[in-house]
């Protein structure tokens, strides 16, 4: 707002001057100049009736409710008012609608408006970096589960479009450049209310710029960043503090996951896909040679991982992109995709990958192969969500669509920081861990996708802090978090597949392990056991109930009574008399 007032007392100081000059002139002027009354008498008008008659004049109004008529001194200094007035509000008015359109004063009240609804932003909010294809659909997605969306966008265009996102709360949205920190500091970065910060723009150095801004100035923010390029990547991880989602990586990383360990790939695939899908099979990948057309960054990435494999490849792009240096392989060059197949002797190959960065190349690319050999895997790029149609229709064997792994991994992170953690650890076990965890989630809950939820043993909440403090000194047993908080011994649709326990991590933990303060459970399940296991962290009765089975006193005054009746009959029970039953019965 300072900026705003700033702008305007700077561009409307020399109008304003002149018009107050003007009033002041001719207002005065009105009052020094005689009248004549009805006997003939002179008479002058007072500072306030001249100023009233000089205000409606110049507004062109003209009442004309002074009881007298004017001298003719008066009408020939009013013939001057009208006229100096006139120049004056034509001044005053053009500087006025010269500084509304004015790009620098739009900026400055819309960087201030941005700012006061930021302020007021009474839930928590994601700051969103770029608003691109994979940006609407996480901005979405975000707001399904109920946070505020903080944009800035440096492209006006686009930025205009904002506005009719089709989301349930209206985005605030800022046409600026992210890379200052204080366009950040306007999007509320410093703010309790914000939860997040993604990078999410189109160029790796804008992002690197953003996430190491916004780490600087929130080292305990959550900071995603999008990048492309592995030294990008690299640099960031090696910052610490910064969640990097690289869509060419990750899709080789799945990519591997399937030819080494297909188990731990329909792992991840199940437990982040959506309510009541099945676990998926695994792909399937022929095995034989590879033919890779469009060797840039998503080419280079799955070469990576063919290499690993030792399994054979040759690439295929128009531009040259690259020499090979390795001679088992061979990049051919050529404008015509025809021919350029032929040379990379697509009729031996048992896998193609349309990667170009042009759908209708792709597009073009699957119907060549396939004219070829027809039962070649194809795997295709698709670039731009308005393409999906088409490329469903190419009936590709597998796809690789930017914006939905953009979303998968972004939402992976936000919503369970701990699955991906878990997932990682999986990994590393090998398929065998994994299907032993998918064996594990079917035998207790079914063949559909469960709900994945962290149950964090944080001591500062009444149900936790009564159970670790107020206890008695009784263990707490992970098996007590898998029983109805309600209904005594039934038992929860859920599953523990890790205690994080500060680094130390364990998989599939067993249900007798005793909980110590700060541990954090990662549990698939239902949505209704979920839901009840939080009682466990807000009623401080939860734990005792499931631990006894009987309900305890809720009121100060049955807690009173129950403490005064176990104490007398621990006094009979030391006398030798016997116990007073219905102390545990209440």
């Amino acid at each position: 707002m300072s900026d705003v007032l700033f702008l305007i007392l700077r561009r409307m100081r020399a109008p304003l001057i002149v018009l107050i000059s003007l009033y002041a002139v001719t207002v005065s002027g009105l009052a020094l100049t005689p009248g004549v009354r009805a006997d003939g008498t002179r008479e002058y008008m007072s500072l306030f009736h001249a100023f009233y008659v000089v205000s409606y004049t110049a507004t062109t109004i003209g009442f004309g409710e002074i009881p007298n008529a004017f001298s003719d001194a008066q009408r020939m200094w009013m013939i001057l008012t009208i006229h100096l007035t006139v120049i004056g509000w034509t001044y005053t008015l053009g500087s006025i609608f010269a500084l509304v359109s004015d790009m620098t004063f739009r900026t400055a009240v819309a960087r201030s408006m941005f700012t006061w609804r930021v302020r007021h932003v009474g839930s928590r909010f994601f700051i969103v970096c770029g608003y691109g294809q994979s940006s609407a659909q996480i901005a979405r997605a975000l707001d399904r589960l109920g946070y505020r969306i903080v944009t800035i966008e440096q492209r006006p265009e686009r930025a205009a479009k904002l506005v009719i996102e089709d989301v349930s709360q209206p985005l605030i949205a800022l046409c600026a450049d992210a890379r200052f920190p204080d366009v950040l500091r306007d999007a509320g970065i410093d703010r309790p209310e914000c939860a997040g910060l993604l990078a999410m723009t189109s160029r790796d150095d804008v992002n690197q710029t953003i996430a190491i801004g916004a780490r600087t100035l929130r080292s305990d923010l959550q900071i995603i960043a999008r990048v492309k390029d592995a030294t990008a990547q690299q640099n960031l991880l090696a910052l610490g503090g910064i969640q990097v989602v690289n869509p060419f990586e990750t899709f080789a990383t799945n990519l591997a996951l399937d030819l080494d360990a297909p188990d731990v790939l329909r792992l991840e695939e199940w437990l982040t896909d959506s309510p009541d899908a099945h676990c998926p099979n695994r792909l399937g990948i022929p095995a034989g040679p590879w033919v890779i057309v469009g060797f840039g960054r998503f080419g280079r990435a799955i070469a990576r991982v063919l290499d690993a494999r030792h399994i054979p490849w040759r690439a295929v792009d128009h531009r040259g992109a690259g020499a090979i240096d390795d001679e088992q392989h061979q990049l051919v060059v050529d404008d015509d995709t025809d021919r350029a197949l032929g040379g990379a002797d697509i009729a031996h190959a048992a896998v193609v990958v349309a990667g170009t960065d042009n759908d209708a190349a792709n597009l073009a690319i699957t119907t060549l192969a396939r004219r070829v050999s027809p039962k070649i895997y194809v795997v295709i790029r698709q670039n731009h969500v308005a393409d999906s149609v088409l490329i469903h229709a190419a009936r590709a064997n597998m796809r690789f669509v930017q914006a939905d792994i953009m979303v998968h991994e972004c939402l992976q992170l936000i919503k369970v920081p701990l699955l991906a953690t878990f997932l990682r650890r999986v990994a590393t076990e090998g398929s065998h861990m994994a299907a032993a965890v998918i064996e594990s989630i079917q035998q207790s809950l079914g063949r559909g996708a469960p709900r994945v939820w962290t149950f964090h043993c944080d001591v500062m909440q009444p149900g936790m802090f009564s159970a670790f403090f107020q206890s008695g000194g009784c263990p707490l047993p992970l098996r007590l978090l898998q029983r109805d908080p309600y209904v005594a011994d039934e038992p929860l649709a859920c599953l523990p597949l890790m205690l994080a326990r500060g680094s130390d991590l364990t998989l599939l933990p067993a249900a007798e392990t005793t909980l110590l303060p700060g541990d954090r459970i990662l549990f698939v399940g239902d949505d209704r056991a979920e839901r009840l296991q939080r009682r466990y962290i807000r009623d401080v009765t939860a734990v005792e109930y499931a631990r006894s089975g009987v309900e305890p006193p809720r009121s100060w005054l049955f807690r009173v009574l129950r403490a005064r009746r176990e104490r007398t009959a621990q006094q009979r029970a030391s006398r030798g008399g016997e116990p007073d039953q219905s102390a545990s019965q209440h």
